[in-house]
């Protein structure tokens, strides 16, 4: 309740009169009961505790969070909490309004720490409390999937995979994830994982998931990054793939884009500052190590550039990596030759080298010269390639 002055004009008289009127308000505390009750029906997987924390007789939302329930069930979800941190925007005349909560989760069986990340919860007033109607990306804020309800979920051993999708997808990634730790092995025995893969249904609902503008990932297959907050240093890394990609990829093209992500899990690729075409080129030497395709097929896009612009200067940049950067998959496609030349001269076992050795204190230039190649050795190599490929 609020109270408003209201002001009467009398013969250039003025007089105030209070008039209390109702103005909707955000309440913090109901928000954190509401937020209590959701945490308590996720941890007891009780569906019908969650399907009541929607608003009243809205039947596609009640669905939606009692399939959450079975969702947290085939996920093994823990270390829940959800805190309420700060009002978005302003109370609608009916009372509806939205917060930033602090959410908490872990998938037991295969994360080693619990995920963080901010997300925006849509509250509306119910009965004598309030209902949550919606959760919602919004500035650095995500969309965790396992909030979308009911999932597929399917397991083999080490690897997990959840889709906004059928059983039948789920189990067809699980396989691609089984050959893509096949493929990988060849080149990096160590054990790789544990690998969980998350799919959401569009690739908004990606862009949603990982908490980034949309558009960011429309044109990308799959992406490795953290389930939550990057700023979490221990924050568990999952594969996140781009069905509105992946579906219209063959079968070897999918399998491809899987085992380039599993090469980034295996050598946690997230965390390493690692040159950015030394980074995905490896990954792509790996996953079409065995594919046995011609030059034509796997260059294709790094050819037509090459045509189109002449043969690049420099090796790709981290600006040329850029989601939205023109011309991306030739990037992709000139860092895999770059590779490849390496393991052509100095052999598989040198590239492997240099890539693990690597990172914030040994310089590329300095690994590359240690093991038998100057950068411009390679630059000029690569660029020599690329020109008779090219026929420019």
């Amino acid at each position: 309740m609020a109270a408003v002055l209201v002001t009467l004009v009398q013969g250039g008289r003025h007089d105030v009169d209070p008039a209390p009127v109702d103005v909707p308000r955000a309440s913090p505390r109901d928000a954190a009961e509401a937020l209590a009750s959701f945490v308590d029906g996720v941890a007891s997987r009780d569906a019908d505790v969650l399907a009541s924390l929607a608003p009243a007789g809205d039947a596609v939302v009640g669905e939606r969070f009692a399939g959450i329930a079975d969702t947290a069930a085939d996920l093994d979800l823990r270390a829940l909490s959800a805190r309420y941190v700060d009002q978005v925007g302003t109370v609608a005349s009916d009372g509806t309004w939205s917060g930033t909560v602090d959410l908490t989760w872990q998938v037991a069986r295969l994360d080693a720490a619990p995920a963080r990340a901010e997300v925006v919860v849509t509250f509306v007033p119910d009965d004598d409390g309030l209902a949550i109607a919606d959760f919602s990306a919004g500035g650095t804020a995500r969309v965790p999937l396992w909030l979308r309800g009911r999932l597929s979920v399917a397991t083999a051993r080490g690897v997990l995979v959840m889709v906004d999708g059928t059983p039948s997808e789920a189990k067809a990634v699980v396989r691609r994830v089984e050959r893509g730790i096949d493929v990988v092995r060849r080149v990096l025995p160590e054990r790789i994982g544990p690998v969980v893969v998350e799919v959401p249904a569009s690739a908004g609902d990606l862009d949603d998931t990982l908490g980034v503008q949309p558009g960011t990932y429309a044109g990308i297959a799959a992406v490795t990054a953290p389930v939550g907050s990057t700023a979490e240093q221990d924050a568990p890394v999952h594969v996140f793939l781009n069905p509105d990609v992946t579906s219209r990829l063959r079968r070897a093209g999918a399998q491809v884009v899987m085992s380039h992500e599993l090469v980034h899990v295996a050598t946690d690729a997230v965390r390493r500052p690692v040159e950015p075409w030394l980074l995905e080129g490896f990954a792509d030497y790996v996953a079409l190590r065995d594919t046995r395709l011609p030059d034509r097929t796997t260059l294709g896009r790094a050819i037509e550039v090459a045509r189109r612009n002449g043969v690049p200067r420099s090796l790709p940049s981290a600006k040329d990596f850029d989601t939205r950067a023109p011309d991306l998959q030739a990037r992709y496609e000139e860092a895999w030759l770059a590779c490849r030349i390496i393991a052509e001269r100095l052999g598989e076992r040198r590239l492997v080298g240099i890539y693990k050795r690597v990172d914030a204190d040994s310089e590329l230039a300095v690994e590359l010269r240690s093991a038998g190649v100057t950068g411009l050795a390679l630059l000029r190599a690569w660029q020599a390639r690329l020109h008779d490929l090219a026929g420019t």
